[in-house]
């Protein structure tokens, strides 16, 4: 199965970094394709998006100043079967491509994919306090998958404070 396409440009308000796309992404080249995978109600819910997107419209986001990546490309059914050597290779990919577009904020969709990018451990929820990439702000949030079993509420709390933060830090 192919990698999906990034949506990716520069002055991104947001680029959301998943672990890697699920089966059914790439069978439809769409992120966050998985019918149980909250994240398109995350962020409606969260205030980010005007209205509840669908996965086939991860491109329209980019008019919102919103991209998607992975730390790594190729589609599995669960995150633990990326190998060390994908992680290691994808953490080296994914910092150039945030050096390249520097968007106002990285916003890691899961502790783990932070922790495979950062290499640092035990990390909270939100903006964390040094980025990898200096002037980009690194924003941890649950997985939106539907393995997860934190509540809707929980995730969508989190998530709006990437609104607040914006907003005050950024004047967005």
């Amino acid at each position: 199965m192919e990698p999906i396409s990034d949506h990716l440009q520069e002055h991104l308000r947001i680029l959301f970094v998943g672990y890697n796309p699920s089966i059914r992404s790439g069978e439809t080249g769409h992120h966050y394709a998985n019918p149980n995978n909250r994240f398109y109600r995350i962020l409606f819910q969260a205030g980010l998006t005007p209205r509840l997107y669908k996965p086939q419209e991860d491109g329209d986001l980019l008019k919102l100043g919103y991209g998607f990546t992975n730390i790594v490309a190729r589609p599995s059914l669960t995150a633990a079967e990326i190998t060390p050597e994908e992680y290691r290779e994808g953490r080296l990919i994914l910092k150039q491509k945030i050096q390249a577009f520097r968007p106002c904020v990285a916003c890691f969709v899961g502790k783990g994919v932070y922790e495979q990018y950062s290499g640092l451990r035990g990390m909270n929820w939100g903006s964390q306090q040094d980025p990898l990439v200096e002037g980009v702000i690194d924003y941890v949030c649950p997985s939106s998958s539907g393995l997860v079993r934190m509540k809707l509420e929980e995730m969508v709390a989190i998530y709006s404070g990437i609104k607040t933060y914006i907003e005050m830090e950024l004047g967005y």
